[in-house]
């Protein structure tokens, strides 16, 4: 699926609504419009595949909660959160922190998924979208908090240190898999979703947590 295949929604939502307005009794037959109407809109084409709209429990939790304009209860959340951080797959040799100049290159990337890529073609990361990363970039996304200085704010002067340890685990944990720490946060599962690779991870998490980074410079 191509970003052009996603133009027709908000169109088709607009028309359901109009539609709800008229006709339909209530809002759980305007939700089942809306999904025949997704459903239709969409196939399998190369390696998108139309199972990509299918939510698992935790974001169809928090959907749910975002249209009834009410935040998720805090024992959902914790739920939430646990069940996502047995998600979350440690490197198998133990090394957390890659490469700081390859996680750049993949904070820059935002190619990738589409159904003209390859299977097993490696991704972007896109992380400029919604982040703030170095003070050299001037043009970044504020769906996401800064994370320039990342690393210098949470005191990571030597990332193999007994002392960051629990910091750059968390790091980790955080690029794998965000929601085991923000039960409905936006950011994407890069490795829980398998858009990044064990190894961009740990590039990408050098990024943010390497004093020699320009994140922290």
């Amino acid at each position: 699926m191509s970003k052009a295949n996603w133009l027709p929604i908000a169109g088709i939502a607009s028309s359901l609504i109009v539609l709800g307005c008229a006709s339909v009794d209530s809002s759980a037959n305007l939700d089942a419009l809306t999904q025949q109407a997704v459903a239709s809109s969409f196939r399998d084409q190369g390696i998108a595949k139309v199972d990509r709209l299918q939510q698992d429990e935790s974001n169809a939790a928090c959907s749910a909660a975002d249209v009834a304009g009410v935040p998720l209860d805090a024992k959902r959340s914790a739920a939430i959160e646990a069940a996502n951080l047995t998600t979350v797959q440690w490197p198998k040799d133990g090394k957390l922190v890659g490469d700081w100049k390859e996680g750049e290159k993949i904070a820059q990337n935002g190619r990738g998924m589409t159904w003209t890529d390859k299977a097993g073609s490696a991704n972007g990361g896109n992380c400029y979208n919604c982040h703030q990363i170095s003070k050299e970039e001037i043009s970044f996304g504020t769906l996401g908090p800064s994370l320039y200085n990342y690393g210098k704010i949470r005191g990571i002067t030597d990332p193999g240190s007994a002392e960051s340890k629990a910091m750059v685990e968390y790091t980790w944990g955080k690029v794998w898999n965000a929601k085991a720490y923000n039960a409905c946060s936006g950011m994407p599962r890069f490795g829980h979703a398998g858009i990044l690779t064990e190894a961009q991870v740990r590039d990408v998490v050098a990024l943010l947590v390497d004093p020699k980074s320009p994140v922290n410079r």
